[in-house]
């Protein structure tokens, strides 16, 4: 089973997300852990200052930004929007 951690950072914005974007996220983690590499979540590498990042899409503008520890541990960074964490 793939283990999640997460950074104060992503703790903290976690938090003050809408009630429906928990729940998409919630969704999105649960086919995360079943199937990281399932088109719904456009799990895809990032370019430029996130080199070494990976991004998946929680709804049509909300993202989680993660690294991969080895390959049963994965560390979320951040959650946000597109336009509040690629600026």
């Amino acid at each position: 089973m793939l283990k999640v951690s997460s950074s104060r950072k992503f703790d903290k914005s976690f938090k003050k997300i809408p009630a429906t974007v928990k729940s998409a996220f919630y969704k999105r983690l649960t086919l995360f852990l079943s199937s990281p590499n399932h088109p719904q979540l456009h799990n895809h590498s990032l370019k430029g200052v996130f080199k070494g990042y990976y991004s998946i899409n929680i709804t049509g503008d909300w993202r989680v930004i993660y690294q991969k520890i080895d390959n049963n541990h994965v560390y979320f960074d951040s959650i946000g929007t597109h336009s509040q964490l690629y600026k």
